[in-house]
């Protein structure tokens, strides 16, 4: 098989890029190791920056997004026994963000790259990278008992961060910082109408919480929790007595309880790999860098790089040009730097730390009435939650 372009991982990240490529007339493939089902089995966050949104648009994958999302103002900071409202569109000269579930988002792509006949390929064992620090690379994959070969003029790495791509590349030739942290989120998905309107991050002694949603029916909650915590050891009941016991009293008075039909514990863990290309092996998304959920900024900086790459790869095939292709590494690192550093001090600043002690819990405290109470820090933090523009 010949294309322009191997796409390697059918997330949002690859799914976006190839349906970019395909408005603009650019051939390529998308393989990926496991099957739809289970790609559309993964539950994810879902704030989208209005700069993944006007990437949606022009993707032409919207349609369901503004008919079925929730566009967000603000937010509330809760600590102290006390909400504080985050004015996201009064700051930012009405910006605003929209909750939307990446598997929705997943699936609105999918659709589309069906409905185009564009090629999909599922279930790819043994896929492996060739030559692509040489002019002709390639990539080879097994199917149906058979070893099969794409070759391709540039590889799209959008497979995450425990896929072939960054794998591929040798250990000399890059360098990852990373910072794991001493806990997790425990999170429920519920049949159960949110709490609030907006999402809710609460700064508590017994730890970090969020009430955050997928649909005025659907709630998605979290709580900090150690990292040895086992899921089974978390009742129904246990959860929702925990959850209500970091909130403030007028929200916990009016969280609706149900059973849960998802519940997971999830590591925090902040990463960057550098740099993101590789002579034409390009990393996109989780496989160049991870943040935590804090910020909300993981697919919305899957986003951003898929819109460096696809600028880079169009200039590439229609003006000729190898400007932006050579630009991209530098201009996705400056955002996603920016980014993991806002993820990082959200992190720092709502969580429990073994070593936060009283001491520490008055600094948050201190921190987060400071950044209520003044117009230019408030102004800082919704003008990095609601996406730096790119």
């Amino acid at each position: 098989m010949r294309t322009q372009v191997a796409i390697i991982g059918s997330g949002p990240a690859g799914l976006l890029l190839g349906q970019l490529l395909s408005k603009a007339g650019i051939d390529h493939v998308i393989l990926d190791r496991v099957s739809k089902d289970y790609i559309l089995g993964r539950v994810r966050a879902g704030v989208l920056e209005e700069g993944t949104v006007r990437l949606l648009d022009e993707a032409g994958a919207s349609e369901r997004l503004h008919a079925q999302g929730l566009p967000h103002g603000g937010f509330s900071l809760a600590f102290d026994g006390r909400n504080h409202r985050i004015d996201l569109s009064g700051l930012t000269g009405g910006k605003q963000v929209t909750v939307y579930g990446q598997t929705e988002v997943t699936r609105d792509l999918m659709q589309k790259r069906e409905s185009g006949g564009e090629r999909t390929i599922y279930s790819a064992d043994n896929v492996t990278i060739h030559d692509f620090g040489a002019s002709n690379p390639f990539v080879t994959y097994e199917s149906g008992g058979k070893t099969h070969r794409i070759n391709c003029d540039f590889i799209a790495g959008c497979d995450g961060f425990h896929g072939v791509s960054r794998h591929s590349v040798p250990e000399d030739a890059i360098r990852t910082y990373e910072r794991a942290y001493p806990f997790g989120w425990l999170g429920v998905l519920a049949e159960v109408p949110p709490v609030s309107h907006e999402l809710i991050y609460a700064n508590h002694p017994r730890g970090f919480a969020l009430c955050s949603m997928r649909s005025m029916t659907r709630s998605r909650y979290y709580v900090q929790c150690p990292l040895d915590d086992k899921v089974e050891a978390w009742t129904d009941e246990r959860f929702w007595d925990e959850l209500r016991r970091r909130l403030p009293k007028e929200n916990a008075e009016a969280v609706t309880t149900g059973p849960s039909f998802e519940k997971s514990i999830a590591p925090l863990r902040s990463f960057v790999a550098e740099p993101m290309r590789f002579g034409r092996l390009f990393l996109a998304g989780d496989a160049a860098h991870i943040v935590p959920p804090t910020g909300a900024k993981g697919l919305n900086l899957a986003a951003s790089d898929v819109h460096y790459l696809f600028e880079g790869l169009r200039d590439y095939y229609v003006d000729h040009s190898t400007a932006g292709l050579d630009a991209y590494s530098q201009r996705a690192l400056l955002r996603v730097w920016r980014a993991v550093r806002f993820s990082w001090s959200m992190t720092m600043m709502m969580h429990r730390f073994p070593d936060t002690g009283a001491f520490g819990q008055k600094i948050q405290e201190a921190e987060l009435d400071y950044l209520v109470h003044s117009r230019a820090a408030s102004t800082a933090l919704a003008e990095n939650y609601v996406g730096l523009p790119f």
